[in-house]
């Protein structure tokens, strides 16, 4: 930023915080980078001149970057839960947010991330903060979001809880704290678009669709559930150099398979299984037929093929 450039002035209330504008805030701070002014206040006269104002000024207008949500007329979803200045600031910057999160080959996720955000995360605020939501009255969760942001509140006799500058310091603190929420959740959404991403190629260039061949560890199973894909089981390397084979449950969160490695294989190891299945480097069927290994990737194909035949 040039000398002649002046900073942007943001804009949200005084007092005691909320999670609504903590993270707002944390959306904002990484949208816009740190280069800016805050301003925590109730001066009509620093709420007019601010150049992005949240929470605060009973005023929704996008086109003037204004973003409170107390007055009357305040906007809703489309299911009719009421907005928070987080649900409000996130339509306009969430997805600019989190792509300052992603590196260049992971950016075209961001409106994906941001959505799905969206519908759990940050809803999820916005209900808190109004205290309803389409089911009904919110109860409170001391281990929540918000309540973990309100924490971060000042006691009553804390010198902090008093003065022009009360609270400003933890209001920062929070922030950090939302912001770390906020980058974790990211990677974890990031992490799991990319495991689908590679599931999917994984399987149609398997030469088997009931076989899924992964190069690399990596969540698979709601994959397959989500898409529904006719695989029987997946191999993938282990931590110890071996290669496994997982048996594919029938629905989410069963303990059965859709096809069980074969019975007169439960419980053997090494060459008692080698002999039993036809693998030379089979190393282990799990008893209750769920999982087994081989030292190979080869091996570990051969005993998910020997299965389905045996079927």
């Amino acid at each position: 930023m040039t000398p002649s450039q002046t900073l942007p002035t943001l804009v949200t209330h005084s007092g005691k915080f909320h999670c609504d504008e903590v993270f707002a805030y944390a959306v904002l701070r990484l949208a816009l980078g740190r280069d800016h002014i805050l301003h925590r206040t109730r001066k009509p006269e620093l709420i007019e001149s601010g150049d992005i104002v949240w929470d605060v000024g009973s005023v929704y207008d996008v086109s003037a970057n204004r973003f409170d949500h107390h007055q009357p007329g305040a906007p809703t979803r489309a299911d009719g839960t009421p907005f928070s200045s987080a649900g409000l600031i996130w339509q306009v910057y969430g997805a600019r947010a989190i792509a300052t999160l992603l590196n260049e080959a992971d950016a075209p996720l961001a409106a994906a991330i941001a959505a799905e955000l969206d519908n759990g995360l940050v809803k999820r605020i916005d209900e808190v903060d109004n205290g309803v939501s389409v089911e009904g009255p919110v109860k409170r969760d001391s281990l929540a979001l918000a309540a973990l942001i309100g924490d971060f509140n000042p006691s009553w006799d804390s010198p902090e809880a008093n003065g022009p500058t009360a609270g400003d310091a933890a209001f920062l603190e929070a922030t950090d704290f939302a912001e770390g929420v906020l980058r974790r959740k990211v990677d974890l959404l990031r992490s799991r678009l990319q495991a689908e991403a590679e599931v999917l190629a994984a399987h149609q260039a398997g030469a088997d669709p009931r076989i899924l061949v992964l190069a690399r560890g990596m969540p698979w199973k709601n994959v397959i559930f989500s898409h529904e894909l006719p695989v029987l089981f997946a191999v993938s390397p282990a931590s110890n150099g071996n290669w496994m084979v997982d048996t594919m449950p029938p629905e989410p969160g069963s303990f059965a398979q859709r096809l069980p490695l074969p019975e007169a294989w439960a419980g053997l190891q090494a060459e008692a299984l080698a002999a039993a299945s036809g693998v030379a480097d089979a190393v282990f069927v799990h008893v209750r037929r769920f999982v087994g290994g081989a030292k190979s990737q080869a091996g570990a194909i051969a005993l998910a093929q020997k299965a389905i035949e045996a079927a």
